[in-house]
């Protein structure tokens, strides 16, 4: 989220002076490393993700929204539509950041944004076939805890 507000506000998106923005203090060279090509795949989906976000939200175009709003939406849609989180899990995540670092209202506005988009992206098949169907209350944790027929025959 800081790289791509940083790339939204400054509009660097050298992948090297990014990686230098970062606080080595914070975190290790790999989770560095990580964040520049999240933040830089991300960066490269941002129109996309701003036009599918205009479209749905129209009383709110991105240049209305907050830059940390708008980070963590065009986040969301990148990981939504690569499939790097599940939808809900990306949902989730940008909420929890929106309570931390916006606006008050901004939780719920980021959470309505994208569901539609969720929604717009599963209608057009747009999201990878891992997520195309909710997973039941029952269901979440089957493959962690039931063996997968070729992990059994591996192991035989």
């Amino acid at each position: 989220m800081q790289l791509l507000y940083q790339m939204d506000v400054t509009g660097e998106t050298d992948p090297e002076l990014l990686a230098e923005s970062l606080d080595d203090d914070f975190d290790d060279a790999h989770t560095q490393d990580q964040a520049v090509k999240l933040s830089v795949a991300a960066w490269a989906n941002h129109e996309k993700a701003d036009e599918l976000v205009c479209d749905l939200a129209p009383k709110w175009p991105t240049k209305r929204q907050p830059p940390v709003d708008r980070a963590l939406l065009r986040l969301a849609y990148h990981e939504m539509i690569t499939g790097y989180a599940p939808a809900r899990v990306a949902i989730n995540e940008a909420i929890e950041l929106a309570k931390q670092y916006c606006a008050e209202q901004s939780p719920s506005f980021i959470n309505g944004v994208l569901d539609k988009v969720f929604k717009d992206l599963q209608e057009k098949q747009l999201i990878p076939k891992t997520q195309q169907a909710p997973v039941s209350d029952d269901d979440w944790l089957t493959d962690a805890v039931e063996p997968d027929s070729s992990d059994t025959q591996a192991r035989d």
